[in-house]
């Protein structure tokens, strides 16, 4: 079954140094780009890792290695991200995106290394990932048949695919199990909208996962001593609490959502201390003064 969209869908996937979001990178990347109509558009880039501090190539674990094939001398002579995020950014538009356990790992490190390039060389990008649909194939199959992309492809498109491990071959598969699972699932809605929601998972504001929105749409702390407080509350009880999050190894994706929530709590205690100062109208102070002369006895003491 082919998709229905609306808008183009961007599956990707992220070969990487390791696992840890705030330390490694990205070494591959892949978008299978599908527009309405069925057309797909396919890019693959081999990058250098870097790390802006020390101004070098990042290690690749030897780990990783064994799992991607890939060796920090086969990517001397490639780009680093920031070289190619302009297209990386064009490339992703106004889609919605998908991927095989893309929400808990390559779309951080996606936006982890946007962040990079906007701390560190100071550059910006009309584009918020926050913003987009995400429908996480792996969110599907484990809701319908708990198990792993090889295992997905065999079970809905019979047989094994090659070259498992290379961010094309990964990325092509997700997007045939996820066009098979709309076949097999009578009650799968063709819809991104519908499909980024299964799993019915928590809304999180940042990629890590340090804050989540509650029912009333309120950005809340899950971990450590305010875990569970509003951000709101922590902030208006010890604002000190967001320095600690600026200066704690915390990656720049949590930083920026604390950050623009001081600057949003900000804000309104600016608003709300300018109103207090607001001299009062001609109907505000007669309002005043009726209920003053009720409150007056004609006695000072």
């Amino acid at each position: 079954m082919e998709l229905k969209l609306n808008r183009p869908l961007l599956f990707f996937d992220i070969e990487s140094t390791g696992l840890n979001i705030a330390s490694d990178s990205i070494i591959e990347l892949s978008f299978v780009k599908v527009f309405p109509g069925g057309e797909q558009r396919i890019k693959t880039w081999k990058i250098k890792p870097w790390d802006y501090e020390a101004r070098c190539q990042r290690p690749i674990a030897p780990s990783a290695s064994a799992v991607n094939g890939v060796h920090d001398e086969d990517l001397v002579n490639c780009p680093r991200f920031c070289d190619v995020v302009d297209e990386v950014v064009e490339w992703i538009g106004d889609s919605d995106l998908a991927g095989f356990n893309s929400a808990k790992f390559d779309l951080p490190l996606l936006a982890e290394e946007i962040e990079r390039v906007r701390h560190y060389l100071g550059r910006d990008f009309g584009i918020n990932l926050h913003e987009k649909k995400m429908v996480d194939v792996q969110n599907i199959y484990h809701f319908k048949e708990p198990r792993n992309l090889k295992a997905a492809y065999r079970f809905y498109c019979g047989g094994d695919f090659e070259n498992a491990h290379t961010a094309e071959a990964d990325t092509i598969a997700t997007y045939e199990v996820l066009k098979s699972q709309l076949d097999m699932y009578d009650d799968l809605k063709n819809d991104v909208d519908a499909l980024s929601a299964v799993g019915g998972r928590p809304r999180v504001v940042d990629y890590a996962g340090r804050l989540f929105y509650n029912d009333a749409q309120e950005a809340v702390i899950s971990f450590g001593k305010h875990k569970g407080k509003t951000a709101r509350e922590v902030y208006l009880n010890e604002p000190s609490y967001f320095s600690w999050i600026m200066n704690g190894e915390f990656t720049l994706d949590t930083k920026r959502q604390f950050a623009l929530l001081k600057e949003q709590f900000d804000k309104e205690r600016r608003a709300g201390a300018a109103a207090k100062r607001k001299p009062l109208n001609d109907n505000e102070v007669a309002d005043a003064a009726k209920l003053l002369s009720e409150k007056w006895t004609g006695k000072l003491f």
